[in-house]
């Protein structure tokens, strides 16, 4: 799954008539890498939610059929953050262990590791969560999620940042109301305390695409590599 439906507050005014996932950088909108690289790491069936302008992610992206894709799309009427929209969009989820990533982060994350964890989960029920985490960038200095020794914590001294990449059971969602606004740190931290969820550290490159300043540094980036 592809979470797609944010309002891009922090990106506006580029955001008041384009929806943030089709915001381009490098030449290409900056959910069509994230569809490169699932992809390429195997992944063949995809939902993506959305909300605001969300028809004009449909159009643009259609039923993936050239990224070798079948992309499926869950309609929010109002953004219902990131575990209520994953929780609408079950249905349309047919396995029991899958992979959620931001449509708003670009990184060097090799996702055929997500892939393997997503298999391990399947056959691994006891685990309801698992975190790539980041280090913490200057904007969010305080990070996330605590981690040490190779797992999340529910205390400990250091804290990364959730890079937004991650895998799940859907037994972690299912006692959300459908159609209710539920965040997912809550779920996460929950997870972290029953002793039922599995982190990795990612220490490659990872940027948030969260604002203006962020979208230009990715595009230039992009743009200097395909010189």
């Amino acid at each position: 799954m592809i979470l797609a439906a944010g309002r891009g507050e922090r990106m506006r005014p580029l955001t008041d008539h384009v929806p943030k996932p089709l915001l381009k950088a490098g030449g290409k909108a900056i959910v069509e890498y994230q569809l490169d690289k699932l992809a390429r790491a195997g992944f063949r069936r995809i939902v993506i939610n959305h909300a605001h302008l969300g028809q004009m992610i449909e159009t643009a992206l259609g039923d993936g059929r050239r990224w070798g894709l079948e992309i499926r799309y869950s309609a929010e009427g109002e953004p219902l953050e990131t575990a209520g929209g994953i929780r609408l969009a079950l249905p349309l989820i047919a396995a029991d262990s899958f992979a959620v990533v931001n449509s708003d982060v670009y990184t060097d994350y090799d996702y055929h590791r997500l892939a393997a964890r997503v298999a391990a989960m399947a056959s691994a029920p006891a685990v309801l969560a698992h975190l790539v985490l980041v280090d913490n960038p200057p904007h969010h200095p305080g990070g996330d999620f605590c981690f040490e020794e190779g797992a999340p914590k529910a205390q400990a001294t250091r804290r990364l940042t959730f890079s937004g990449i991650g895998a799940y059971r859907r037994e972690l969602f299912e006692g959300i109301v459908p159609g209710s606004r539920h965040p997912l740190a809550p779920l996460i931290a929950g997870a972290i305390e029953a002793g039922r969820a599995s982190a990795e550290h990612h220490r490659g490159f990872w940027i948030d695409v969260g604002t203006p300043q962020r979208l230009e540094q990715l595009d230039a980036m992009l743009r200097e590599r395909i010189r």
